[in-house]
């Protein structure tokens, strides 16, 4: 199985999630189960079918990120030494060419990515754009909207 690269602060909000759906939610999906199993008849219980629903989504989260995690890379930004480059966990200050806006992106893995938090999943346009390079390189990215120029203006690593 191909590792999937994340970074320390991806992980840890993983690992979050997993302690959430383990200690609250499945004993709570579980007493909600019993108590519709009092009611009586399963066959007409609305509550028993919700609360079976409700398991079947927590069961395949919780199976769902126990598989990330256990192929996960981790990664910490703040101890890589790329000597300037772009890499993976990298955030890097941008300057479009054309109308001189400033952006700051991170490069994260898929389940950390939230453009409106400047954070740019590995695989997106963006980012493969940016891997490799330099501050200093100019980055041209295939957007959907066309065809986009951006100078590095800094890289860091935290």
């Amino acid at each position: 199985m191909a590792t999937i690269p994340i970074t320390k602060r991806g992980a840890e909000i993983l690992k979050a999630e997993l302690h959430q759906l383990k200690t609250v939610e499945r004993p709570t999906v579980i007493n909600a189960i019993s108590e519709a199993r009092a009611q009586g008849d399963l066959s007409e219980n609305a509550e028993y079918d919700a609360a079976k629903d409700r398991q079947g989504f927590v069961e395949g989260r919780i199976q769902e990120i126990e598989g990330k995690l256990s192929a996960a890379q981790v990664i910490d930004p703040a101890a890589l030494d790329a000597g300037g480059r772009v890499v993976f966990g990298a955030t890097v200050e941008l300057e479009h060419e054309t109308t001189g806006e400033r952006v700051t992106y991170q490069i994260v893995g898929e389940d950390e990515a939230d453009l409106k938090l400047g954070l740019v999943n590995i695989s997106s346009p963006i980012a493969r754009a940016l891997i490799g390079k330099e501050e200093g390189d100019t980055a041209v990215v295939m957007a959907p909207g066309g065809e986009k120029s951006y100078e590095i203006v800094a890289v860091h690593y935290r």
